[in-house]
């Protein structure tokens, strides 16, 4: 009798062996049941996850670097960073003058204002101060008048660029080109509309903002003048490059001795990348530890109950080798039977998590994707398998004459 065969019958015999006891089969896929849904929901949170981080983080740009007071990566002590000086506009001009590696130069302040235009009112809106470059820097697209001129911003004029969701929430049905709008008692003219650009993982949303002059913005809106320096790489591949060259510009114009540590911070994406892998892996771990102690105890749970068919059917077993059954038959039969009922377990917890995954879908963007399903139905087979070994096993190393004798 060949493998082919052999796997034939004996799926024949588990199948009707898990029928004849349906309720101990039901009962057994349970701790499985579980298992699976918990690797299916943790794998699909985590996708969404990543899927939501890299959809996030595309706005910042991989070849934008960011000069600014505090890290991003805080590797230093708090205090250190917030007793640092602040980074003022004319050093932005300075590096604009000075750096070679850069295609654009953009200085920006924000902070978070109430816009007000007429008995309309949006409070929490992230109000920024820029530059004529920062559309370039930012690789921002206008879809309705234009962005802010060089002529405005060195002129401070009161005028203003509004994010997609503001214009749409404050102009439903009129241009919003030509209005003005109210921002801390101070009144800006809009000559501009931005396209959609999406939010940080649900936490900024870059489309409820209106940008400003940043010169104008020093002037009305804050006292204390500290300033992101936005710079475009010319060539990606000379990031590293110009990292240092910046470092090396920044420190001549904040007048650091050669000893003293940098004052300021060059931030870029790959920080927050490799900080959220971190984080992810992190993430990973905790729930494989979930997932592994599910399937440990669905398994420990498939093993008993293949202990008890061992026992119950311990006549049939001598029958079947005194009749010239191999041991590998034997245990090929009760793996598959120790198997199917994984697999069943599996396919259940795949039902169980689709409907969970579509409502994890509303609010991360992902879906139960054919990877993940391979990898429950994968991990089920594995857990049947392993169970159900040991009892496969003395089930194969019965002695016929003594099975036979079994009461």
């Amino acid at each position: 009798m060949n493998f082919a065969t052999e796997l034939k019958e004996g799926l024949g015999v588990s199948w009707g062996a898990i029928l004849a006891n349906k309720m101990r089969s039901i009962l057994t896929t349970l701790g499985i049941v579980i298992g699976i849904v918990t690797v299916t929901l943790m794998g699909t949170a985590i996708e969404g996850l990543n899927a939501a981080f890299l959809k996030s983080i595309s706005a910042i740009g991989s070849d934008v670097l960011y000069i600014q007071k505090n890290s991003w990566v805080n590797n230093e002590e708090w205090w250190k960073m917030r007793n640092r000086r602040d980074i003022l506009l004319n050093d932005a001009r300075q590096v604009a003058k000075q750096v070679t590696t850069a295609i654009a130069v953009a200085p920006m302040a924000e902070d978070f204002r109430t816009v007000k235009y007429k008995n309309r009112s949006a409070s929490a809106v992230q109000t920024c101060g820029c530059s004529a470059e920062t559309a370039m820097v930012s690789s921002l697209t206008v879809t309705a008048g234009r962005f802010l001129l060089p002529a405005e911003v060195d002129g401070a004029r009161p005028v203003c660029v509004l994010g997609a969701d503001l214009a749409s929430n404050f102009f439903p049905h009129e241009s919003p080109i030509g209005n003005k709008i109210q921002i801390g008692g101070n009144s800006y003219e809009i000559v501009g509309v931005l396209g959609k650009i999406g939010s940080f993982l649900g936490l900024v949303n870059f489309d409820n903002r209106v940008m400003i002059p940043i010169t104008r913005y020093l002037t009305d809106l804050t006292r204390w003048p500290n300033v992101t320096i936005t710079v475009k790489v010319r060539d990606l591949k000379q990031v590293d490059d110009s990292v240092e060259e910046i470092r090396g510009i920044m420190r001549k114009i904040r007048r650091l001795p050669p000893v003293a540590p940098d004052d300021f911070a060059i931030n870029q994406q790959d920080a927050l990348v490799k900080t959220f892998n971190k984080l992810g892996g992190t993430i990973a771990l905790v729930g494989l530890f979930i997932t592994g102690l599910s399937l440990f105890v669905g398994g420990i749970g498939i093993m008993n109950i293949m202990f008890v068919s061992v026992a119950e059917r311990t006549k049939e077993i001598g029958l079947r080798k005194a009749l010239g059954a191999k041991r590998r038959t034997i245990l090929l039969q009760f793996l598959t039977e120790a198997a199917v009922i994984c697999l069943l377990g599996g396919f259940l917890g795949l039902a169980v998590a689709y409907p969970l995954s579509l409502g994890i879908a509303h609010y991360l963007p992902t879906s139960m994707s054919l990877s993940i399903v391979g990898i429950a139905i994968a991990v089920s087979l594995v857990t049947g398998v392993v169970s159900g070994f040991f009892p496969a096993y003395r089930a194969a190393r019965m002695s016929p004459v003594e099975a036979l004798r079994n009461e």
